[in-house]
């Protein structure tokens, strides 16, 4: 009997050793797979980076606490990132252990791109920059590169109306030129053969509607104002008239803070300067909305000529069938900026 109640007696030691060795485990594990990350991150890795370095990324955004444990879990795991790339997102409530997986194994993540209020090549590059692992500067080589831009089809001028703000979605490390590709393919899913028909019945290409929604939306705020101000443009290349866009003065000169245009600035030599050429400049002033687009192929009819600033400063334009009512708008107008100090 003693020799019975000693062999019993060293199971339960075995078996006390072994749930005390897994309540240790449990506790030096629990930190590993029971705290989770405080916030959503974005870990940006280029080829190269090495495993400390993602990890000190890991600890700037989700602290060191749980940049610690990644660490810790990445050595176990005999980790090497170098040869990863791309933008890996941390989610908020994953865990250590989730984390080091995914970022040894687990896929990049999509971007969100959103653009809109662009007016030049160069600002829309230096954004792209800001967001894609590419530069800015390699981006604005390509879309000023006359032999890249036929291949669209286009002058470098013309290369904005590809660039239509939207959101879209594309991975952190994309080259600059399958970015270009992309754009592309969305401008030509927007040019629908209802759109294409509807510019080509008020005279004009699809690049000629988004360089003329340019200066639309360069001269109104307002939405429902748009379709208004685009047939007045239209109105006048159908007459053959100048467009004289006060806009596109302020692009060829360089600034759109410029509040009162005077008569010597509407002589500056620029083939954007709608005041000296004939037609339409020779590609957009600024990336225009769809919406604005739209609004110039669906432009209602009417046979105003002549617009100008209403005097109450509200953002809207009074319109005019004749020279001599615009002026009479126009001096309304000049008197109000005067009475304000305008200049």
């Amino acid at each position: 009997m003693k020799i019975g109640n000693k062999q019993f007696s060293n199971k339960w030691l075995v078996a006390g050793v072994i749930v005390l060795l897994a309540l240790v485990a449990g506790v030096v594990a629990a930190p590993y797979m029971l705290t989770s990350a405080p916030a959503e991150g974005l870990i940006k890795v280029r080829r190269g980076t090495s495993t400390a370095t993602i990890c000190d990324s890991v600890r700037s955004i989700e602290g060191d606490a749980f940049g610690n444990r990644v660490a810790t879990l990445l050595g176990l795991m005999n980790a090497d990132l170098s040869r990863r790339q791309g933008a890996y997102r941390i989610d908020k409530g994953m865990s250590p252990f989730k984390a080091a997986r995914y970022l040894k194994n687990g896929p990049a993540v999509g971007i969100k791109f959103t653009f809109n209020n662009v007016r030049t090549i160069d600002e829309w590059c230096d954004r792209w920059g800001k967001v894609f692992m590419g530069e800015a500067d390699d981006m604005r080589k390509l879309l000023k590169d006359s032999s890249v831009c036929a291949q669209y089809g286009k002058t470098p001028q013309q290369m904005p109306c590809l660039l239509i703000p939207d959101t879209y979605e594309f991975y952190w490390d994309i080259e600059p030129a399958k970015m270009l590709e992309r754009m592309h393919d969305y401008y030509e899913k927007f040019w629908t053969t209802e759109r294409q028909n509807k510019a080509q019945q008020l005279g004009i290409t699809p690049d000629q509607a988004v360089t003329l929604a340019s200066i639309v939306e360069e001269e109104t705020s307002k939405a429902d104002e748009r379709g208004k101000v685009a047939r007045l443009y239209l109105n006048r290349l159908h007459q053959g008239m100048k467009l004289q866009a006060d806009p596109t003065v302020k692009f060829a000169i360089g600034d759109f803070s410029i509040r009162r245009l005077t008569v010597p600035m509407t002589f500056t030599p620029s083939p954007y300067n709608t005041y000296r050429v004939e037609g339409l400049p020779p590609g957009p002033i600024r990336l225009p909305e769809k919406t604005t687009v739209d609004a110039v192929l669906n432009a209602p009819q009417h046979d105003y000529i002549y617009m100008c600033a209403k005097e109450d400063f509200s953002g809207y334009h009074n319109f005019a069938r004749d020279y001599g009512t615009h002026m009479a708008n126009a001096h309304r107008y000049q008197a109000a900026l005067n009475a304000r100090g305008i200049k």
